[in-house]
């Protein structure tokens, strides 16, 4: 992302209050209608987490069939895409790192790894990870304030131990089939309309509580050309994001870097899918393997993840599984 100096000079405007009805409506900001408070209450940290309730499990459970399982999560490895000055290393110290005398004759190995963990690799935002820079401060999911609760040591509000488990309904939305490509173009905008008729050809819906999948093919670039990879995608525009919001989804997810299109509808506003979906409590996961789920047809399934409870983190690792 840019500077601050960037983000300083797009929330120069001042919050507008507009009128309506005869009732005053949301003020606006630099990222659209005021967002919070949340539904949920003025001091929720879970966002749409809270809607896969017991009866959203149950349905997920529900399209188990086969028992077959799908991971989605990439290997966590050196060579893989990184973005910008992001970084990742592993290494074992000692070989082995602890010797421990005993007639036994037991030994151990242990890692050391370094990186920004929640946001390389397969990485899950948490609602910690993007705001919105205006009225002298930085924005975020329910309103929180950066300056009352970001600490250099981790966030006092919205870490991603708050999320807990999401088990729910996924949605593989299958643009490169419906489109009949290995592979969408480079920065190709995917639409309502690409969308809806992609959904009709798999014969399935979207559903509040779901987690919306798009398979662009972009996947196929991971650790081949990592160059291509990182320098533009194909996703969802910030008009398909909206339309997905008002459907209360729980969470995006695609085979790319940062499941939007890049650079998107307009250049000027970097990244504005993520501002819209985590500002108003809906997570996403990004660089996800798709592969097999789009090459075995499996259009929904049950998903699930339990992101790793690192206190205070904005994102996490993992291998997120489908099961159908």
């Amino acid at each position: 992302m840019r500077g601050r100096k960037f983000w300083r000079k797009i929330s120069g405007a001042a919050l507008i209050a507009l009128a309506g009805s005869g009732q005053a409506a949301l003020a606006q900001t630099p990222a659209g209608p005021e967002w919070w408070p949340s539904e949920w209450g003025p001091e929720d940290e879970r966002g749409a987490a809270n809607r896969i309730t017991p009866q959203k499990v149950l349905e997920a459970v529900s399209l188990i069939e086969e028992g077959r399982i799908y991971e989605l999560g990439r290997e966590y490895e050196p060579s893989m895409p990184l973005f910008g000055n992001r970084h990742f290393s592993l290494t074992i110290p000692g070989l082995p790192t602890v010797e421990t005398g005993g007639e036994n004759g037991v030994v151990f190995n242990d890692e050391l790894v370094s990186g920004e963990l929640g946001q390389i690799g397969t990485q899950f935002d948490g609602l910690g990870h993007v705001g919105t820079a205006m009225d002298g401060d930085y924005v975020f999911y329910n309103g929180f304030r950066l300056s009352e609760f970001g600490t250099s040591y981790g966030l006092n509000r919205l870490g991603i131990e708050k999320v807990g488990v999401l088990f729910t309904r996924g949605v593989l939305v299958d643009v490169a089939r419906y489109k009949g490509v290995e592979r969408l173009d480079p920065s190709y905008v995917i639409t309502i309309e690409d969308i809806e008729a992609t959904l009709d050809m798999e014969g399935v819906e979207i559903g509040e509580g779901d987690a919306v999948f798009f398979h662009t093919g972009w996947g196929q670039l991971w650790n081949v050309d990592n160059e291509a990879y990182g320098a533009s995608e194909p996703g969802p525009g910030i008009t398909a994001i909206k339309w997905l919001a008002d459907k209360n989804i729980v969470m995006t997810a695609a085979d790319n870097f940062a499941m939007e299109a890049s650079p998107g509808e307009n250049p000027r506003r970097p990244l504005e899918g993520h501002q819209w979906l985590l500002s108003r409590g809906i997570y996403n996961l990004e660089n996800v393997d798709l592969g097999e789920l789009a090459a075995d047809r499996v259009y929904e399934f049950a998903f699930i993840f339990a992101p790793m409870k690192l206190k205070g983190a904005t994102g996490a690792p993992g291998n997120p599984i489908a099961v159908r």
